[in-house]
């Protein structure tokens, strides 16, 4: 029951931190368009998002994995 209602506390600080930080968490991504493109899910306080990025294997023009946090366009607290 402790370790229970621990896993919930720490999962509702996290989606504070989530909310109030205006990042999301990478849940998914896929390449597109022939293999130039590449689409990210990510994951944040208020929904899904989707990113596009150019995609190249070397890294040189273009990204290769997609990021592990992105800051969403949208944040609740943004201090003003």
């Amino acid at each position: 029951m402790r370790r229970m209602i621990r896993a919930i506390i720490i999962i509702a600080l996290l989606w504070i931190g989530l909310l109030l930080s205006g990042y999301g968490v990478l849940i998914g991504s896929q390449e597109n368009a022939a293999g130039l493109g590449l689409q990210c899910k990510y994951l944040t306080a208020r929904n899904i998002t989707t990113a596009q990025f150019i995609h190249s294997n070397s890294g040189i023009i273009g990204l290769t994995d997609c990021p592990i946090l992105r800051k969403n366009a949208k944040v609740i607290d943004n201090g003003q």
